[in-house]
């Protein structure tokens, strides 16, 4: 079964609305742009992080347009994770391919949240643009960078309560 089909076959399974379409490769957010359809949704960048131990591994989704300072997000993301009382996330980097592949179960050029369906042991955390919390609708790589999924905010949630990752808006920029 493709990445693809989980993802659909998912989504079908928990009675979650979404809509998609297949367009070339985009492993890129610029190459992407010249296939997504004007759908009226916010289209997300996802980055994977790992912490300085390697044992915490981050997931993080904001709007397509903007672009991270790594060092100002280690901030916000280790003063977001004390006030709970969680460990500080200390030093961040970009995740191997290894163990995206191991935690999400993805290639580079694919993360998107619908990772999360193949993290049965819910290790990941999920951080999304506070943003992104008031867009009606938002779209993702089916786990594919061949296809867009188009979802509503309202149904994302609803994916993000089903699949049970711990998840969280914070102020990213």
């Amino acid at each position: 079964m493709s990445r693809q089909e989980i993802v659909f076959n998912y989504l079908n399974a928990h009675s979650i609305p979404y809509t998609n379409y297949s367009h070339p490769e985009g492993k890129t957010i610029e190459e992407a742009k010249r296939w997504w359809k004007d759908d009226g949704s916010v289209h997300c960048k996802n980055l994977f992080f790992r912490n300085h131990k390697g044992n915490r591994h981050y997931l993080v989704c904001f709007h397509c347009d903007h672009d991270l300072a790594i060092h100002d997000l280690e901030a916000r993301l280790k003063a977001s994770l004390v006030s709970q009382g969680l460990p500080s996330c200390g030093k961040l980097s970009f995740a191997s391919p290894e163990r995206m592949l191991k935690y999400l179960g993805l290639e580079p050029g694919s993360v998107s949240p619908f990772g999360l369906i193949n993290d049965a042991d819910h290790h990941v955390h999920l951080f999304l643009d506070e943003t992104l919390r008031d867009a009606p609708t938002l779209s993702f790589h089916p786990n594919d960078c061949t296809g867009t999924v188009v979802i509503s905010n309202e149904a994302f949630h609803r994916y993000l309560e089903s699949v049970g990752n711990t998840y969280e808006y914070i102020k990213l920029y």
